[in-house]
């Protein structure tokens, strides 16, 4: 089953669990609150000991891809020549920005708007998120980075097949060429 399906899956079936968990108690609401920040505690050392991972790793295997155009940017896309080392450190980066970004709408959420339910939902998703996450599966759980975790990743649509980052000769070279051509003029 693809990631985008049993995200909803599992956030409906959350709901329905977080609907009878009576909130109003201040003691469930306490291990509620404490499982949430368990779990992102979790969550962000598991990312920080995947780049502490990738760093004693050291791969300096030089990895090239064209970057997939971005509609929004005109400057997007083109050629990226830089090393696995490097792109498994971005791509947790990216994860762990993500982690932060939920962590700080989640505190807005419960503190501010006073909603309880988001809680126990979203320490559920960051724990499967933490296990879909492409760097940990390399890295932690030490599957082999070939099929969906070959890089460069591409990312899982929910509609139709993965789209991401050119990898093949053609497109490389193409790329190339143009940079070439750039830089005559």
């Amino acid at each position: 089953m693809n990631s985008g399906i049993q995200n909803i899956v599992i956030s409906l079936g959350a709901m329905q669990v977080a609907r009878r968990i009576p909130f109003d108690d201040p003691q469930i609401l306490n291990y509620v609150r404490v499982g949430y920040v368990t779990s992102q505690v979790i969550i962000l050392g598991v990312y920080f000991y995947v780049s502490y991972k990738v760093k004693q790793k050291n791969d300096q295997t030089v990895l090239k891809y064209v970057d997939a155009q971005n509609p929004m940017s005109p400057d997007s896309g083109g050629l990226v020549t830089t090393t696995v080392r490097d792109y498994d450190l971005s791509e947790t980066s990216k994860l762990l920005r993500a982690a932060y970004f939920g962590i700080a709408m989640m505190t807005f959420f419960h503190l501010y708007m006073k909603y309880t339910q988001p809680l126990f939902i979203q320490a559920l998703m960051g724990l499967k998120n933490l296990y879909d996450a492409k760097p940990v599966a390399i890295h932690l759980l030490g599957k082999p980075a070939e099929g969906d975790l070959k890089r460069p990743f591409k990312a899982a649509s929910m509609f139709g097949a993965a789209t991401g980052p050119q990898t093949d000769a053609a497109s490389i070279t193409e790329a190339e060429k143009k940079i070439g051509a750039k830089k005559e003029d």
